[in-house]
């Protein structure tokens, strides 16, 4: 006798050889049970409280994320005149006959802007990627 979900065993040695199969019984109540799941972009999409929640959590992640990397570009742009303050002799060596705050400003801060541009978006494809893994795993 077989019914849904079973599953055959190994062949039964006292009858024969046949194959006896189990029959897992449920009751039809456990599934009146369980509520019905609702998927989190359902939620975002009615704006209800929870939806608010779930935005509200990938803003601040997402700002946060923002402020870091502008506050990083800050410090070192500000740092520099500080630095140059603070040590006056490096202002005044030169590399190949350039001085050398020329340099930082014209060679090095650009290549730092797209290194900083580069990691932002790869951080924040990363929130947005496990924003959609909460929201879809709900």
């Amino acid at each position: 006798m077989t019914g849904e979900g079973a599953r055959p065993e190994e062949p039964d040695r006292r009858s024969g050889g046949a194959a006896r199969s189990r029959v897992v019984i449920t009751s039809p109540r456990t599934r009146a049970a369980t509520r019905p799941r609702r998927p989190g972009t359902r939620e975002i999409d009615e704006q209800t409280g929870l939806g608010e929640v779930y935005m509200r959590s990938l803003i601040r992640s997402q700002l946060r994320l923002a402020l870091s990397v502008c506050l990083v570009v800050a410090g070192v742009i500000g740092g520099l005149p500080a630095l140059f303050m603070l040590a006056p002799g490096l202002s005044r060596l030169r590399l190949l006959g350039v001085p050398l705050p020329w340099v930082l400003l014209a060679g090095l801060i650009y290549p730092m802007f797209a290194a900083c541009a580069w990691w932002y978006v790869r951080q924040a494809e990363r929130i947005e990627h496990d924003f959609a893994e909460l929201v879809d795993h709900r």
